[in-house]
């Protein structure tokens, strides 16, 4: 049954309330598809599967009395085909097309004044279509969202649409099937469940409502204390091209998609993991556009800021904010890439089985409940930390369809959050692996370089592995 009204938790209202001009808080994705379009199909695939979570439904409603919390509301004019749109992609309907469409799409706000969400059917991209999406992180994080996006997918073309009667009902059977196949989370830290996150979170608020207690939950949440303390004390990442003053205007691009069982053997080979072999590849490729832009690199590290889910791994979809933030260091100032891989290495063992994830979960619950400039100061703060967004999202590894369309290839980009001006995705999906960069288009004006850099440092890491296992014969 559809809520008329909700109110707002605090992570999500944090990220509400994150949104600026120049950074906005929105999860874009495309899922590119062979084949043509049947657009009324995807409409009603849209309508009968996305709807059934209420969110989608709802818009946002500002509190009526200062400190008040935001509301979900049912939109009383919702209509569908104000949400998705169909368009074609300009001439010649390739990917640098399509790159500068999504570009586009990326600096453009969602409307506040409806539900935050929209669709845009894009034909004529290398003989198939495309399904972009803007959905807004107040209504979920990026591995629910992405969840919700496969979950509007079959296992074959053919697939029945759910009858009207059942639109409702949540998604169960063959459907959880499919969005269960989405992911396993990438590091252990993930495996932490939801009653660690909310005993650190309900007690850290419960001392600001009972002093008494301070002295006790010391002594429980001690290293959660210390690793706070760490993470307020670092110094910030250095200047580099990639942070400054940001502008609405983004770039993305991303790779072709890369033989996901040839970077695990790479990463075998070298002793490393694939979120490794990956993370070092970008480390490479960031540090061959500083210097191909006269920037000094020795000795220079930068920091990621990286999302972790912290829901259970047998937990049913629901919409939300549920995860916390790591700070793996990417050392952008090795020359050597065996060293860079091994330095890379060593900072992701060393944050596996730190709290920070479930601190920062803490800390976002807390802004949610702060006043907007001071939420605003602990963004900036803690963005000063770091010089990127990252993701990375093990998706299904089987042939999925939508609307009776195969689907080729997906990649999605969370927002860059307290001034950051570029983020960094990484995604697989049956059997290959892509990776996608957002950048400030006034920083970086020319992501596609950092993307050819990723596909150079990844050969370079291929011939790396090859020498060791011959050496190893």
């Amino acid at each position: 049954m559809t809520k008329l009204k909700e109110t707002m938790s605090n992570v999500d209202t944090a990220w509400l309330q994150m949104d600026r001009p120049v950074n906005m808080m929105m999860i874009a994705s495309f899922m590119a598809f062979d084949g043509p379009v049947d657009f009324e199909r995807v409409v009603a695939t849209v309508e009968r599967r996305l709807l059934v979570f209420d969110r989608f439904r709802q818009k946002v409603v500002a509190p009526r009395i200062p400190f008040g919390n935001y509301s979900w509301e049912l939109d009383p004019q919702f209509d569908i085909r104000a949400h998705v749109h169909r368009i074609g992609l300009p001439a010649p309907g390739d990917k640098a097309a399509l790159q500068n469409l999504m570009s586009d799409i990326i600096s453009t706000p969602l409307d506040r004044s409806r539900p935050l969400w929209q669709f845009h059917v894009v034909e004529g991209y290398q003989g198939g279509w495309v399904l972009a999406g803007r959905l807004h992180h107040a209504i979920a994080d990026g591995i629910a969202l992405m969840r919700v996006l496969l979950s509007l997918t079959d296992f074959s073309a053919d697939a029945p649409l759910p009858d009207v009667e059942d639109a409702t009902d949540r998604p169960s059977g063959k459907r959880r099937g499919i969005i269960s196949t989405l992911t396993s989370p990438a590091t252990s830290l993930a495996r932490t469940t939801l009653n660690v996150a909310d005993m650190v979170v309900h007690q850290s608020l419960e001392t600001f409502r009972n002093p008494g207690r301070v002295v006790d939950l010391a002594k429980v949440t001690a290293d959660n204390a210390a690793t706070l303390a760490k993470m307020t004390l670092r110094t910030p990442d250095p200047t580099t091209l990639f942070k400054g003053e940001l502008g609405i205007a983004k770039r993305t691009a991303w790779s072709d998609s890369l033989p996901l069982p040839e970077v695990k053997s790479v990463g075998r080979a070298l002793g490393g993991t694939v979120n490794d072999v990956l993370l070092a590849a970008v480390a490479g490729a960031l540090r061959r556009y500083l210097q191909d832009h006269g920037q000094p690199v020795d000795g220079v590290n930068i920091r990621a800021l990286v999302p972790v889910n912290l829901r259970p791994l047998d937990a049913p979809l629901e919409l939300g904010n549920r995860f916390g933030l790591i700070f793996p260091t990417l050392p952008v100032g090795a020359a050597d890439i065996h060293e860079r891989f091994i330095e890379m290495r060593r900072h992701m063992n060393e944050i596996k089985n730190s709290p920070e994830a479930v601190v920062a979960y803490g800390v976002l619950y807390a802004l949610g409940m702060t006043p907007l400039d001071i939420e605003s100061v602990f963004l900036d703060f803690f963005g000063s930390k770091s010089s990127a967004v990252m993701t990375n999202v093990p998706g299904p590894q089987i042939q999925l369809y939508l609307a009776g369309s195969p689907l080729r290839e997906i990649m999605a980009w969370v927002p860059q959050s307290g001034g950051l001006g570029m983020g960094v995705s990484i995604l697989s999906y049956n059997g290959g692996v892509m990776i996608g960069v957002t950048t400030d288009a006034g920083l970086v004006p020319d992501p596609e370089q950092i993307i050819d850099n990723i596909g150079l440092e990844f050969a370079a890491l291929r011939q790396l592995a090859g020498t060791m296992d011959k050496r190893a014969d």
